[in-house]
This record gives C-alpha cells, structure tokens and sequence, in this order.
C-alpha cells in the first residue's frame, strides 16, 4: 500500500483534531504525521507548534492514562507503567501520572479484586486458590507487597 502525501497545512489540521479529539501521548502523535507523509524536520515543527499551543501535554496525558486505566479497567501501578514505558512517556511524567492515583482507592480496589477472584474460586483447595488468587492480581499489575496481606487475609478467613 503506498502512502499518499498530504500538505503540510492539512496534516496540522488533521493532527490538531487527532489530538482534540482525546490525550495522545507525543509517539503517537509523531507516528501519526509519519503516516500522514510529512518530512522529520515538518514532523518536529510541528510537534513543537501542538506543545506551545497545548494540544499536546505529555504529562497530562500521563495522569490520565494512569486514573482512567486504574478506574475503568482496574489495572495496577505496575501495569500502567509498563504500559506509558510502551508509549515512550518519560520515567518524569509516569512517576506524575502514577502519585495522581489515590491511595485508599487504589487499596479498596486492590481489596475489592481479591476478595472477587477468591470467592470465584469456590472449588478450589487452600494453596491453589491462593495462588490463583496471587497469579490474578500479579496479572493486573499490582505490587506483591500490598497484595500478599489480603490474601493471607482471605486464606486464614
């Protein structure tokens, strides 16, 4: 398939509404433009352009990342900073994104999920519905430290 080349006025446009349009995180905008056929140096002008007009905001897109990916899809610390390292966001703006999370929330989560995959495993013995419950919670990106506890907590119950 061949790319077709656009101007550049039409690709500010386009990449003005990519951008309005929800946070983007600054790789995906420039892979955007790269797609659209612009030059690295119209690629750069313009990345400079969306940042002094505020279209793009890597660390707001960080926070956002972060709350919406803990909020909707109950993912973990650890989960979502895999998940901006993958986007190219600065180990600066993760670190912000990542304190933007509350705290007793994301401890009432974490509960919440434990006690939902334990009572899940109804027919399973001790051990093994311990460590499913473990293997769970470590799939959701949360940290062993603050799981291990509730867990223990459950088994003993």
């Amino acid at each position: 398939m061949k790319k077709v080349r656009i101007g550049k006025e039409q690709a500010i446009l386009r990449i003005r509404h990519y951008c309005a349009y929800q946070e983007r995180a600054q790789q995906e905008v420039r892979d955007k433009l790269y797609e659209l056929g612009m030059t690295k140096d119209e690629v750069e002008e313009i990345m400079s352009d969306l940042i002094a007009e505020n279209f793009l905001n890597e660390e707001r897109f960080a926070v956002q990342f972060a709350g919406g990916h803990f909020r909707i899809k109950g993912w973990g610390k650890v989960k979502i900073q895999h998940a901006l390292k993958q986007k190219r966001v600065s180990s600066y703006n993760i670190k912000i994104g990542l304190k933007a999370i509350d705290g007793d929330a994301y401890l009432k989560t974490l509960e919440q999920l434990a006690t939902k995959k334990w009572n899940s495993l109804k027919g399973e013995r001790g051990l093994s519905r311990m460590a499913k419950t473990y293997a769970f919670l470590h799939q959701r990106g949360f940290e062993p430290i603050l799981y291990q506890p509730i867990v223990q907590k459950l088994y003993k119950a």
